[in-house]
């Protein structure tokens, strides 16, 4: 048997369980298992139109949805003929679900722990996803995702430290600490220990680990001990994903967001003139209710303010039951062009970043076989030649980076 089909949309902390629920389903090669994601609406209807796409493909199969979207509107799926049947974000994670016959979502505000087995996804060969924390406490004005994955909690360090042990035994160079709200990790634990904490306790207690990386987190949370490991170890990689979501004070207090504009631009100032290759993504919505164009042309500037080479950007989507849908809205067709623009600063911010690569030399882990990895600051790289030494995938190398391609760093080992 070769297990479930799995098809995952979404964020990391999804891939990483539907690796989970891969090992969990092992037997069930009769199932699609569809891990759905609800941050924007149309992030809905991408799951829906997957499920339609999945059952022409296998009419046979047994096509089971479960993810963030199942959570927050259960009765989306519960309708669509192509459902077989439906399981909560905590369901999908317990081993018994898969061999019974029923639809189970609980109440997801109930859960206390985190999945003992700890959730790991993987990318290829060379990069590995850990959880080490789920579901949020705070409440955006935008945001339905706590009310898919509840309130936050953590993984013990020593489960965690001893898991990625064990990844870094098997091969695996990179790992990728993920979780819903990763920076609010540890007030649930005892001693109430810090993302920081666990990073310094990863890296001491993992010492042939070469490479550590954190997913989005949120800058007013880099307290004092995370700030140095992210600028003084060589360790963690030179690359941070920030939740920012918009450049305007107004609009952030309208989010319901924990920091200003210049708390933004000041923790950016303080981490690069510490360590000026760090590499910056954001996450930033565009036409959020009530935005004005003054209001947008500050965020458009938080671009280059942030330096912000990697950017998740999307419009805004009103999601049902959120304050912010409430609001007065901007028009669809302006949010839109907002988002296009923002875009389009952040693609000119990545050129500049990856010609300033040209003529240096850097690590990079390749992550196919075909040469193509990524350099510590997360810049995508593709290799041109590798001397004969046969498939890297999984290593390594040193490289010259030589030119510029679609956006992409071109190679030399050596």
């Amino acid at each position: 048997m070769s297990g479930p089909d799995l098809i995952t949309l979404g964020c990391r902390l999804n891939f990483a369980e539907s690796e989970a629920m891969r090992a969990m389903a092992a037997d069930r090669d009769d199932l699609v298992i569809v891990n759905s994601c609800a941050v924007t609406a149309e992030a809905v209807r991408k799951t829906r139109q997957q499920i339609r796409k999945a059952k022409r493909a296998r009419p046979e199969a047994e096509i089971v949805v479960t993810g963030c979207a199942v959570q927050t509107e259960p009765e989306t799926f519960a309708d669509m003929p192509e459902v077989s049947r439906l399981l909560g974000n905590r369901e999908k994670m317990l081993p018994e679900s898969f061999v019974s016959d029923r639809s189970l979502v609980s109440d997801i505000m109930a859960v206390r722990e985190t999945a003992p087995h700890l959730v790991t996804g993987f990318s290829d060969r060379a990069r590995a996803f850990v959880e080490v924390q789920n579901g949020c406490d705070h409440r955006c004005t935008f945001c339905v995702i706590p009310y898919g994955r509840g309130n936050s909690r953590s993984v013990p360090a020593g489960l965690v430290v001893d898991r990625i042990k064990a990844l870094v035994d098997e091969g695996f160079q990179e790992i990728v600490l993920t979780g819903v709200d990763v920076t609010s990790y540890g007030p649930d634990l005892p001693g109430s220990p810090s993302l920081g904490l666990l990073v310094e306790r990863i890296l001491k207690g993992v010492p042939a680990l070469p490479r550590l990386r954190l997913s989005s987190l949120d800058s007013i949370e880099i307290d004092d001990r995370l700030f140095e490991i992210i600028t003084g170890e060589p360790r963690f990689m030179p690359h941070l994903h920030l939740s920012l979501q918009a450049g305007d004070d107004m609009i952030l207090k309208r989010m319901k967001r924990r920091h200003s504009r210049a708390q933004s631009v000041d923790m950016v100032a303080r981490l690069k003139a510490e360590r000026p290759e760090i590499a910056i993504g954001a996450d930033i919505i565009a036409g959020f209710p009530t935005e004005t164009d003054a209001m947008a042309a500050n965020t458009l500037v938080l671009i280059d303010d942030c330096q912000i080479v990697y950017g998740h950007i999307f419009p805004y989507s009103a999601r049902r039951g959120t304050p912010a849908a409430k609001m007065p809205q901007v028009p669809v067709p302006l949010r839109k062009e907002r988002a296009q623009r923002l875009r389009e600063a952040t693609a000119r911010q990545k050129a500049a970043f990856l010609e300033n690569l040209v003529g240096t030399r850097q690590n990079v882990l390749v992550e196919r076989e075909n040469g193509a990895g990524h350099a510590e600051s997360f810049a995508e790289v593709a290799i041109r030649g590798h001397s004969g030494e046969g498939d890297m995938t999984g290593k390594i190398v040193r490289a010259h980076i030589a030119d510029i391609e679609d956006g992409i760093a071109i190679g030399d080992i050596g």
